[in-house]
């Protein structure tokens, strides 16, 4: 009875309609790159004032083709790496509390502690337990591959023109980068990002069978954006200049700014499991782990990923006397075409410090398969007046892989309430990081 209360409970929240929002927080992060009327990225108004000449109009839209393409691949890049992070935030082991396997009628501890908290132990509840939960995470993001997010650095880079008698009136080759010279005008923006997450985690565990359990994890997502942008036209000569935001041509205001701001709460990526006790003996037991992630987030609020991602594991854990040490190693398959899947290798232990305390410990690992689908904009070659290049951002390429170390406590008290605290260090700097990441909670088990 208790155990359909639980589930009623959980179905309910995975109902609750979520507040339609005008405006997603996507369109704002993509708004960072409008500076004037209309909505198209990097519109100079001032160069395509329609009471300028035709011959300056032509010129506001100049850097329209390098912001679609660089502005596209950054709103990817940031957009994925979000999401990418709301759906993969660790929950609770699907195993907490203590573990039973039953022996003739009678039930049989077959653990000592409450057990790892992201880690996963071999152990399964036993046949007709119960364990629920809820917990709270809160990620504060600071770094993308490295690049503080208070200080994101672009060059959007003037399109390559060429038309009917060109030639003839740059006095040069056209299809040269930097012919005619005003190609050589370029807008540098200056991105400050503040993006804070906090995932509201319900789940629930059944033991079907002695070495059987089901599973389901209920996210509720809170996602808060602020960003600001920065940019500076820098003409390659003049005045008068052919591209400004306003003003004239001999006296034009090259800088401009914008400030978006947002936030959006709802159900996150719902994700169901399976764990089979495959052996289940002193000291060595052994476990596998299958979980589903469905995409049932908002992309467009940066709620959820917006597709499937599948995950399995193998589980060995062993105890010694009040230590408990257990590894993980399985694959995670997303299917983002944004995404790339990564091989999962976890190492960790649990203590148990006193009867009611235990101490958990993790070394947690996401290592990239191939090379990685997020790709900043390439380099700009120029060949005229003189050949130079120049990179479009400073966030580098490079592999995300992630790799975190975490640890917390586990409190039990004598009703078989258990409380949960950690804490979460990123060792790396691959993909989109925080410095930290806290996470508090409650568990019990019945």
């Amino acid at each position: 009875m208790r155990f359909r209360v639980w589930c009623l409970s959980l179905l309910m929240l995975a109902v609750v309609p979520r507040p339609a929002s005008a405006q997603g927080l996507l369109d704002k992060l993509s708004e960072l790159f409008i500076f004037g009327p209309g909505e198209d990225p990097l519109f100079l108004a001032g160069s395509g004032d329609p009471n300028n000449p035709i011959s300056l109009r032509v010129h506001g839209s100049h850097f329209i083709p390098s912001a679609v393409g660089s502005n596209g691949t950054i709103i990817d890049f940031l957009s994925t790496s979000i999401t990418t992070n709301v759906a993969q935030i660790p929950v609770s082991a699907t195993s907490g509390g203590i573990t039973f396997r039953f022996e003739g009628g009678v039930p049989v501890r077959t653990s000592r502690s409450a057990g790892p908290i992201f880690g996963e132990r071999a152990q399964t509840l036993g046949r007709g337990r119960v364990l629920a939960g809820a917990n709270r995470t809160g990620i504060a993001f600071k770094t993308l591959r490295g690049v503080d997010l208070q200080d994101i650095r672009l060059t959007f880079t003037h399109e390559n023109v060429d038309f009917a008698g060109c030639d003839s009136v740059a006095g040069g080759d056209c299809t040269l980068m930097g012919v005619p010279n005003v190609e050589n005008d370029a807008i540098d923006v200056n991105l400050s990002l503040d993006v804070d997450l906090s995932v509201t985690s319900f789940y629930l565990t059944y033991g079907v069978l002695d070495k059987l359990d089901i599973g389901v994890v209920l996210p509720i997502v809170h996602t808060s954006f602020r960003g600001e942008s920065r940019a500076q036209i820098v003409p390659f000569g003049g005045p008068p200049v052919s591209h400004f935001f306003g003003g004239t041509p001999e006296n034009p205001v090259l800088t401009a700014s914008r400030f978006e701001e947002g936030s959006a709460t709802g159900l996150g990526d719902v994700a169901v499991r399976v764990k089979v006790n495959a052996r289940d003996r002193e000291p060595v037991a052994i476990a596998f782990l299958g979980d589903a992630r469905f995409p049932t987030g908002s992309e467009d609020d940066l709620l959820g990923s917006g597709s499937f991602a599948a995950r399995g594991l193998g589980i060995i854990s062993a105890q010694f006397g009040q230590f408990s040490p257990h590894a993980n190693v399985g694959y995670l398959y997303r299917g983002g075409s944004m995404t790339n899947d990564a091989v999962l290798a976890n190492i960790g232990f649990d203590n148990l410090l006193a009867p009611w305390a235990t101490l958990a410990a993790d070394l947690i690992s996401e290592l990239q398969v191939g090379t990685s689908k997020l790709q900043v904009p390439g380099t700009v070659t120029y060949d005229a007046p003189f050949h130079r290049t120049v990179q479009p951002t400073d966030i580098p390429n490079m592999r995300d892989d992630i790799v975190d170390a975490s640890l917390g406590v586990k409190l039990t008290m004598a009703t078989g309430l258990t409380v949960i605290a950690n804490g979460e260090w990123p060792l790396n700097r691959g993909g989109l990081r925080p410095n930290v990441i806290w996470t508090a909670g409650l568990e019990y088990n019945f």
